[in-house]
Formats: C-alpha cells, sequence, structure tokens
C-alpha cells in the first residue's frame, strides 16, 4: 500500500463485532477473564489497550517500522529512551534539540548517572570526537528545533553503528509523509503525536517507532513498567488525525514556500531560517533525505523588543507553544519553547532573543502572509 491508503487503514479493520469502520474508543481500564490465567489476550488497560494497539500500528506502517509503541507525551518517549540505559552509559544529542528533550538529559537523567554530549550534529565530526566506548545512543533532531539545521541521517547511522550506538532520530517536524529515518539506517524514530500526526491540537501523546524486536521488547517493558501511556481517547483523536495527515503536509508545506518567499523579501527579517531556501547550509541534504521542507519557518528580527511586537501584532498566528496543527502557531523559542537552555547555549547556536518561529497551518495562505506583513511593520 501507498501511504495514503496506509494513513487511513493501517492498523484499522473494521471492528469485529458490529463491523464499525471506525476503530472504537476502548474505555476501559481492566478486561473479564474466562478463568484463573486464561484472558482473550487484555488484562489490564495500561498494559494493552486496542485503540492504542490500533495507532501504534498505524504509525508504524507509516515510518515502515514493525513496531510502534504508544507514550502519554512526547517527553514520556524521550524518557523511555533514557531508561533503556543504566548509570555510566553515554548519549550524544543534537545541541539544538527541543528545549524539553534537553531539559529532560541534563536535569534529570544526568542526575541519574547517564552522561550526555550536546553536538552541532550537522557536522557529524563533532559527534565522532565524543564517541566512546561507554556510547550508547546518538540522538538526532533533523530538521532542528527552531534553527532548521539538517543532520545527515544516513551518515549518523553509519557513524553510531561503527561504535556499537544506537541511532534515534526525532522526526517530529517532517513527519513520516516527509522523512522516514529508518529507511536511511535509524534505529528507531521518535515522534510527538501532539504535533503533525494529530495535527488538530487536541491532545498530547508521543510515539517510538522500530524493526530491532530486541530494542522494541525493552521499549514494550517500560512502557508497561513505568505506565506512561497515553488514554485511548487521545490515541482515538491522534488516529483521526493521521488519516488526513498527507492531506494537510502538503498544505503546510505549499503555503510555507509562499510565506517563505514574502519574509525572505521583507526588510524587518535580519535572517531568515527554513530547509527550502537554496542559500540554506542544508538545503542539498534535505533534497536527498526528505520529500519536502515542511511548514516550520524559523526568522530574526534582531532584539526581542521587535519580536515582541511581531508576536503581538498577528490577528490570526497565535502565540502559542506547539506546532504542527491546522491553525497558524507563533512563538518566541527564548522564552518559551528553549527557555530551559542556558543562554550562552542558546546565543552560541544563533537562537537568539530576536528569534521567531512560526508553524505555518493550513488557513488561506494570502491571509497568514498579510497578517505577518501587518505584524512586521508595527
Amino acid at each position: 500500500m501507498r501511504f495514503a491508503t496506509k494513513a487511513i487503514h493501517a492498523g484499522q479493520g473494521p471492528e469485529p463485532r458490529t463491523g464499525a469502520v471506525i476503530t472504537p474508543v476502548f474505555q476501559t481500564s481492566t478486561y473479564v477473564q474466562d478463568g484463573i490465567g486464561q484472558h482473550r489476550g487484555y488484562e489490564y488497560a495500561r498494559t494493552q489497550n486496542p485503540t492504542r494497539e490500533a495507532l501504534e500500528a498505524n504509525v508504524a506502517a507509516l515510518e515502515g517500522a514493525t513496531h510502534g509503541v504508544a507514550f502519554g507525551s512526547g517527553m514520556a518517549a524521550v524518557s523511555t529512551l533514557a531508561q533503556t540505559l543504566r548509570a555510566g552509559d553515554e548519549i550524544i544529542c543534537t545541541d539544538n534539540v527541543y528545549g524539553g528533550t534537553f531539559r529532560l538529559f541534563e536535569n534529570v537523567y544526568r542526575h541519574l548517572g547517564i552522561g550526555f554530549h550536546f553536538v552541532d550534529s550537522t557536522n557529524l565530526e563533532n559527534a565522532a570526537a565524543k564517541m566512546g566506548k561507554n556510547t550508547r545512543i546518538l540522538f538526532v533532531e533533523t530538521p532542528t528545533n527552531p534553527m532548521l539545521g539538517i543532520t545527515d541521517i544516513a551518515a549518523a547511522s553509519e557513524l553510531a553503528h561503527a561504535h556499537g550506538a544506537r541511532l534515534i532520530v526525532d522526526n517530529t517536524f517532517m513527519s513520516p509523509y516527509l522523512q522516514n529515518p529508518l529507511q536511511l539506517g535509524a534505529d528507531a524514530v521518535v515522534h510527538s503525536t501532539t504535533k503533525y500526526l494529530n495535527g488538530h491540537s487536541d491532545m498530547v501523546g508521543g510515539l517510538i517507532l522500530t524493526s530491532d524486536d530486541e530494542f522494541h521488547g525493552r521499549l514494550r517493558f517500560l512502557q508497561n513498567a513505568a505506565g506512561a501511556v497515553p488514554g485511548p481517547w487521545d490515541c482515538w483523536l491522534a488516529l483521526r488525525g493521521t488519516k488526513t495527515l498527507h492531506v494537510r503536509m502538503k498544505q503546510h508545506e505549499e503555503n510555507a514556500k509562499q510565506v517563505v518567499a514574502r519574509l525572505r523579501e521583507h526588510e524587518a527579517v535580519r535572517k531568515l531560517y527554513y530547509p527550502g531556501l537554496p542559500e540554506h547550509p542544508g538545503h542539498e541534504l534535505a533534497k536527498r533525505q526528505q520529500r519536502g521542507f515542511g511548514g516550520m519557518i524559523s526568522f530574526d528580527v534582531g532584539s526581542i523588543e521587535r519580536a515582541q511586537k511581531v508576536v503581538q501584532g498577528v490577528k490570526i498566528f497565535s502565540l502559542a507553544e506547539s506546532l504542527g496543527g491546522v491553525e497558524s502557531l507563533i512563538s518566541h523559542p527564548a522564552v518559551m519553547t528553549h527557555a530551559a537552555v542556558p543562554k550562552e547555549r542558546r546565543d552560541a547556536m544563533g537562537l537568539t532573543e530576536g528569534l521567531v518561529r512560526i508553524s505555518v497551518g493550513i488557513e488561506d495562505v494570502e491571509d497568514l502572509v498579510a497578517d505577518l506583513e501587518n505584524a512586521l511593520s508595527l
């Protein structure tokens, strides 16, 4: 099956008892057993839930994975990856990673004895320099949040595997429609289901996808043992979202291209970050490993005062954290999504106080362009 067909049907056969076309919300905490040790495949909802299983199978199919493991948030998924390690193990991580991931690694798991090295993975020599006998995971976000840097996934896979480590790729910004890291050699893919997969800003969730049976077994054990599972209603909402992922992603990108074209010409924009621009340093690599450039754009207006005018001057864009919904959002990463990252680290990455990030929605693009132009002119 091709992508659109899998998005609508994978993991979601008709409900056997009634023939319902849509997977039901199995809103239950437990299941009746026929006798001691005799159940029908379901014992307790933390361990198994049919709605959750449908979501896991659906997104696994979209990513070309054998297994999907769902969690209550994207951060719960990332946390579970760290829980596969033990004290003394090390993770090498993209430095311009989502601020919540940096906070989790630096302020939670480092204190538990896991080592972390944050490097600019757009140049893999930086990662290679930190590889050692204790390296277990190379964690790459590409494109990065919010600087939209591009890491070579195939080369990162070769580097990780040469040192006996796993490559994990956060694919949230691209979604399975535009990028499939497993096909490029990654061992697992992580998603914040909250974003493009759901697409409607009405649930929170996370997923890990892998074809490594042994790694999947460990993840499944931790999913049940730690219990950071999503509820069935959230899974149902995400399933509703993946059915239109291919349609939405096309429009997100089409709108983003037109917004970028206008921002590129606007005198108030000092720097513009979008992998679809020929001058973007990762443009050629993005063309090779992605099937498009997505709907995320960042631009620098020079100061926090100018950024404040922009984010408060828009009328259609909503000032809010998150991304990937049908509605357009605008944010100020230094104060919002990346506040946990020390200022010196932000400055070194170019994540200045004048940086604005936008998640381009699927509204009429003429309205979005006019909204931004008006805010930039204030």
